[in-house]
């Protein structure tokens, strides 16, 4: 019987042709003793290994390829917990060394101190010039070291086995098999050639010796391998396999320790936590119903021996509200009354049903996991917080997998096999040709290439190959692992491209299937937008200080959302969800639950969505089989939209645990690939069938269940952001220049650009003034007005384009005393250079102090540099007489110019400009369409501000186009996008001709044509927003 000792997998990234599922796959399939995998100092492959070798009954075998700096190749492998260790920290050490990304340093000497216990397979190179170092490691390593023969009917193989056999025998050490396996099958040599091509950025044809000879590099049968190698050989593999007994499954994850105060166990503390914070959550007592469920959930949560785990979250949530950092637990975590309690979540158990089993299960074999969300702009603090109380060794960042898709893949393959730049980038920006082998066969006939057929089929071939296919580590958005001793002991570490962060070599996949501790620390750009408006209406309203501040249940606040006024509001501001307000008229919180919900995949897919509207409209009766049924799914009118409902369903109609039921929910969530559904399918029907119902109920509720599970929606999640999207909502309500200003001052963030959100406030009549140098600070600021309905906003120098952040706030320190008379003075006294001075003349940031925009541009000409002999005259006063004055520029000049410096204009919209010529003199203005009656033809133009292709939408892509007025939602389906492809992908003005749709308070135009009309703008410059 064989091992393989010797593999690589793709996450030898660029080197390993096959992933090591794969690997595994066809290891079992030929009979292998054992597999090991060994990724070029890297670990990143093993856990999916793992997980694949445990179900086919594989004995796996951890290890890694290093290239010395002495220019010695081995292969260490892992015999036992103490040399995984071992192995681990020193990629971790090499990694780290190095400054360069995916590269990494490792010496003899490292090999040599650090490595006591590890098996090491040398694979010496054909010269003699690494006998010394050989001999080194022979001498210090006795007793673990081998020579790796390798049979690749290569040329010279025979001098290259007579070599290492010489080596073998001067060094007294054995010889063993290996395959140097860089592929599961002989059939992935065509993409091995092209992901070396890409390594070493060169065309394929041109890779001469640095491409395999030949595609022996893959696990080969049995039968092949004993005609190659002698037995002795062979049976040498099994003999170091057999002395390779570690698992990841002896893999101890040990929580950090300093969570627990002096004098408490980590239980005690917890339960004596959530008992002051329930007091603080109910200050009239807590009741009954909660306080069993604080007790219960406790209990499990001490038999699991989670407490560390609530401690540690605890903790940093904690230390992020005495900073004053807005946080708030969401996901499945907001299930918990003991989150609730310590106020990790926000989610109070009588606002909606919770389920803690969708959290924690004792049949659920995994830690939980809770995501906090922070203000995106101080998350910094919170995770340099982590650091310093855990220190490098202890705290790293999980990983996030860099795959390939489509257009990545398409754009190196090309390049791999040496196609024009042009031609690949139009290959790669235009994916019409996808799935039609017969145009892309033309377009390879247009670029003039030989057997373009044959071509094609090959590049398309390896296009679908390479999909998927991991390019590099990155850092995950912020799942934080955190350990009680050095991480590296556990998994390796490495430096992220962002300066002051590490990263472990496992995602989260990994880290769950392993059962360690991960944090979430995640930004959201809302809660700054949230922190910076309560501060500003905490100004005038000392009585909303925080968000526990603001009135529950507002009326005023519903019937502004039943408008689709929600622009800029967390979560119902998309396009999709301005459609559903007006027909789902949410009127209470569980509404926006329901809401943000019911705008997902799933219950879109599900045809959840339409029964719900017709019964909460009345129009569709509402029946259930019993009152079990009823008490599950009575909250959404008995369509089932939530998660939660599964595990509940599962539980009162077939007796399910709440375990049971969420390890349903999880088996539905992949069904497709999961063969445990079918245990729970039957349990699910004879549990149903044994409590009375008829086998047609039970067929049909599984399907039922199974129809929506995977895409179901947590209710606890939903929860979490309704509760952010209702206070943005009551603030744009009732505070909404202070809203708006949060918004800005919080950008980039959100779905629309400061030139929508400022749109938007001049509609909701809020004056709104422009950048000036002599009132402008670096954030834009709610004016005080006691005589206005609402203050005025001044726009702030952060958007002058070019301007930095430190000139800005020189500006504003300078002007506090007393403003600035004339150009020559706020250059003087805010030590501004040329450029920041020109980027403020081209924002029109300077006419109070010089007249109009020409007049800032040349004054700023002007003005002299300074030199090491003379000071510039910063002294000149510029004298606006008759004589000197510029005329300012016309009014079209005007807004292209504030366009291009700010990316908005106070002035005219582009759209009113144009209005009187043809044709859009000819199109209906955005106020005019609700008028307008259904099925009317129409014409309308307008900026294009975001095109949207949801996957749900059966190839539709969704359009926003803004006039004067406002924001005209366009559908445009397949035929038309592509006979008008062009205009649709590339105009920032677009006319469309087509038919006004308008529903239940909803105005759709279905587009007919499409034209181009850039042309009329020039050089105005509007950023669209296109999300796919």
């Amino acid at each position: 019987m064989y091992a393989e000792l010797h593999c690589l997998s793709h996450y030898s990234f660029l080197r390993g042709a096959s992933a090591p599922e794969e690997l595994v796959n066809r290891a079992t399939h030929c009979g292998y003793h054992a597999l090991a995998i060994t990724d070029e100092c890297s670990l990143a492959g093993v856990v999916k290994a793992h997980v694949a070798a445990k179900e086919h009954n594989l004995k796996l075998i951890i290890g890694s390829e290093l290239t010395l700096t002495e220019g010695i190749r081995l292969v260490a492998l892992v015999p036992d917990r103490k040399a995984y260790g071992e192995l681990s920290g020193l990629i971790s050490r090499a990694r780290r060394r190095s400054s360069s990304k995916g590269e990494y340093i490792v010496h003899l000497r490292d090999v040599i101190f650090h490595l006591k216990r590890c098996l090491l397979i040398l694979l010496p190179d054909d010269t003699a010039n690494q006998s010394v170092h050989l001999q080194q490691l022979a001498k210090r390593c006795k007793g673990r070291v081998w020579i790796g023969i390798s049979r690749l009917l290569g040329n010279d193989e025979w001098r290259r086995f007579k070599h290492r056999y010489h080596i073998a025998q001067t060094l007294q050490v054995p010889m063993v098999a290996c395959g140097e396996v860089q592929m599961h099958s002989a059939k992935r040599k065509a993409l091995h050639d092209v992901l070396t091509a890409i390594r070493t950025q060169t065309p394929v044809q041109e890779l001469g010796h640095r491409r395999l000879v030949n595609s022996q590099q893959h696990l080969r049968r049995l039968d092949t391998l004993t005609s190659l190698y002698p037995e002795t050989l062979i049976q040498e593999t099994r003999h170091v396999a057999d002395q390779c007994q570690f698992s990841l499954d002896e893999l101890r994850y040990e929580y950090p320790e300093e969570v627990v105060p002096p004098h408490h166990t980590a239980n005690s503390y917890l339960r004596q936590e959530v008992a002051a914070g329930a007091k603080l959550r109910w200050p009239d007592g807590v009741p009954e119903t909660i306080q069993t469920r604080i007790h219960r959930e406790l209990d499990l949560i001490t038999e699991l021996s989670y407490e560390y785990y609530f401690l540690t979250v605890y903790d940093i949530v904690r230390f992020a509200k005495s900073r004053h950092i807005l946080c708030q637990g969401r996901g499945s975590a907001a299930n918990s009354v003991v989150c609730y309690c310590l106020h990790i979540t926000e989610v109070s158990p009588e606002q909606v049903s919770l389920l803690f089993e969708r959290f924690i299960s004792r049949e659920r074999d995994e830690p939980p996991d809770i995501d906090v969300d922070f203000e995106h702009e101080r998350r910094e603090e919170v995770i340099q917080y982590i650091y310093e109380k855990y220190s490098r060794r202890r705290a790293a960042l999980a990983a996030t997998v860099i795959t390939y898709r489509s257009r990545s893949a398409v754009r190196d393959v090309g390049k791999a096999m040496g196609f024009d730049a042009t031609f690949i980038e139009e290959l790669a920006s235009s994916l019409a040709w996808w799935n039609r082998e017969r145009d892309l066969t033309s377009r390879f006939q247009q670029q003039g290439i030989v057997r373009s057929g044959q071509i094609a089929e090959h590049f398309m071939a390896r296009v679908r190959e390479i999909l998927g296919f991991p390019r590099h580590l990155s850092q995950h958005v912020g799942g934080f692992v955190i350990s009680r001793g050095p991480i590296s002991n556990l998994v390796p570490v490495e430096n992220a491209s962002m300066p002051d962060r590490t990263v472990i070599q496992w995602d989260k996949e990994d880290i769950e299937a392993l059962g360690l501790l991960k944090v979430d620390i995640l930004a959201l750009g809302m809660l700054s937008a949230i922190r910076k408006t309560l501060e500003i209406v905490s100004r005038s309203h000392a009585d909303i200080q925080c968000i526990q501040d603001i009135p529950q249940e507002d009326a005023a606040t519903y019937r502004m959302l039943q408008k689709a006024d929600s622009l800029g509001v967390f979560q119902i501001e998309s396009r999709a969800q301005m459609s559903m307000l007006p027909r789902l008229k949410p009127a209470c919180f569980y509404d926006l639950v329901i809401e943000i919900a019911i705008v997902r995949p799933g219950p879109i897919q599900g045809d959840m969505v339409h029964p719900y509207l017709r019964r909460k409209a009345g129009l569709e009766a509402i029946n259930y089989p019993n009152e079990a049924i009823k008490s599950v799914l009575s909250r959404t009118l008995g369509v089932p939209i939530f998660q939660e409902q599964v595990i509940r369903l599962a539980m009162v109609a077939a007796g399910f645990t709440g375990g049971e039921a969420d390890s349903l929910r999880r088996a539905i969530s992949n069904w497709g690939k999961n063969s445990k559904l079918l245990t729970f399918e039957n349990k699910l029907k004879e549990g149903m069938i044994s409590k009375g119902y008829t086998p047609d109920f039970a067929d049909r509720l599984f399907n039922q269940i199974k129809g929506f599970g995977g895409y179901g929606f947590p209710e606890s999640h939903s929860a979490s952001f309704a509760l952010l999207a209702y206070v943005s909502a009551w603030l744009k309500c009732h505070h909404p220049a202070a809203f708006y200003v949060g918004l800005l001052n919080s950008q980039p963030m959100g779905f629309y650009s400061p030139s929508q959100l400022i749109q938007d406030a001049r509609r909701h009549h809020i004056m709104v003034l422009p950048i000036d140098v002599n009132h402008s600070s670096w954030d834009h600021q709610v004016l005080s007005s006691p005589n206005r309905q609402q203050p005025p906003i001044r726009l702030g120098l952060r958007l002058v384009k070019g301007l930095s952040k430190e000139a800005g706030e020189r500006i504003y320190a300078a002007q506090r005393g007393q403003g600035f008379s004339d150009i020559g003075d706020l250059r003087r006294r805010a030590s501004l250079d040329r450029r920041s001075m020109e980027a403020l003349a081209a924002a029109d940031a300077l006419s109070s102090i010089s007249g109009n925009r020409y007049q800032s541009h040349w004054q700023t000409m002007a003005m002299e540099d300074e030199s090491p002999l003379l000071p510039a005259d910063t002294h000149l006063h510029h004298h606006h007489d008759e004589e000197s004055a510029i005329e300012a520029p016309a009014l079209a000049e005007e807004v292209i110019a504030d366009y291009q410096s700010t990316g908005l204009t106070l002035r005219s919209h582009p759209l009113a400009l144009l209005r009187h010529r043809y044709p859009f003199d000819r199109c209906q203005r955005q106020t005019e369409l609700e008028h307008l009656g259904n099925h009317r033809f129409v014409r309308v133009a307008g900026l294009v501000t975001c095109r949207q292709r949801p996957g749900t939408a059966s190839g539709v892509v969704f359009v926003t186009l803004e006039d004067e007025t406002g924001n005209i939602n366009v559908i445009v389906w397949p035929a038309i996008q592509e006979r008008c492809r062009q205009s649709l992908m590339t105009s920032q003005l677009l006319l469309v001709k087509g038919t006004v749709e308008s529903r239940e308070g909803v105005t759709h135009v279905i587009a007919g044509t499409l034209e181009d009309c850039s042309h009329h703008l020039t050089a105005l410059s509007v950023q669209s927003r296109d999300f796919h």
